[in-house]
């Protein structure tokens, strides 16, 4: 397998290699800082477990990227979301309903008094935007709020989105640490070195762990594995796009349908790629 002098930060494994250890979790803290510019400041972060169980027994179970705690009980919710899928916006308040509904005490409840912690999710979106707008604002930072003075009514839960293709800096327009840490993540996989302009500690801790050469043999199989399954990912879309949108034939967009159903992508995103319905897909 080719591959660069550093590894693509954004794929499965190399997101959790970066930013999901214990060693590493400083990279983590810094950049979840800058995510909140000042807003919050994160002192220190526990990994939780990235499956968190329904509380029924035919519930299924909410898989994360990452998910920690911060030191006054606060859980962050981290995703790193590669393409466009059906129901995104739902899927997120899925998963932070369940952080929340998961403080409630088990058994008893009349000593607690709903004093519930902060729940946020911080996304990264790499192939596709949120349609919110035509902005072309990359992070939105959303929240409960009065509709019409746009007055903040609950600032315990939150969703932060960063759309990594409206980010499009160059390096001379870089201004904030924050600019720095996604211009790294969009651009880290296509450099040879650091650059000068990112010669603090943090980020050269995190070129360190990102070159492909300090892997061991075992992790080097675990990113080339995560690099094929997203290169495959791409060849299929980029199929569907080109034979599906541009034709439009029943026939053709069955075997795409096919195709993408043997990747294991939903169905809802299916039949919106494909045009076909639901049942028909669910049929093939």
């Amino acid at each position: 397998m080719i591959t660069g002098k550093y590894i693509d930060p954004l794929v499965d494994f190399a997101f959790k290699k970066i930013f999901g250890s214990e060693p590493n979790k400083d990279l983590l803290i810094a950049f979840l800082n800058e995510v909140f510019r000042g807003r919050k400041h994160i002192v220190d972060l526990v990994y939780n477990k990235n499956e968190h169980p329904g509380d029924l027994k035919d519930e299924g179970a909410a898989i994360f990227d990452l998910l920690c705690t911060g030191e006054n009980g606060e859980k962050f919710l981290i995703e790193v979301q590669r393409g466009r899928q059906g129901n995104f916006k739902e899927r997120a308040l899925f998963y932070t309903s369940r952080l929340i509904s998961d403080q409630a005490p088990k058994g008893r409840r009349s000593e607690w008094a709903y004093n519930l912690t902060e729940v946020y999710l911080v996304a990264l979106l790499e192939d596709f935007t949120l349609q919110i707008s035509d902005s072309k604002e990359y992070l939105h930072d959303i929240c409960l709020c009065n509709r019409e003075t746009g007055e903040i009514f609950y600032d315990k839960l939150g969703y932060i989105y960063l759309e990594l293709n409206k980010f499009v800096k160059e390096d001379i327009e870089l201004e904030s640490d924050l600019d720095k840490w996604l211009y790294i993540l969009k651009n880290m996989s296509e450099m040879d070195k650091i650059p000068a302009y990112l010669r603090k500690p943090i980020f050269e801790k995190l070129f360190s762990i990102a070159e492909y050469t300090n892997l061991t043999k075992e992790e080097k199989t675990m990113y080339d594995s995560s690099m094929k399954y997203k290169w495959d990912n791409k060849n299929v879309l980029d199929y569907a796009l080109k034979e599906g949108f541009e034709k439009g034939k029943l026939e053709e967009a069955r075997e795409i349908a096919r195709e993408l159903k043997k990747e294991g992508l939903a169905i809802e995103f299916i039949a919106k790629t494909t045009k076909l319905s639901v049942e028909e897909i669910e049929k093939l």
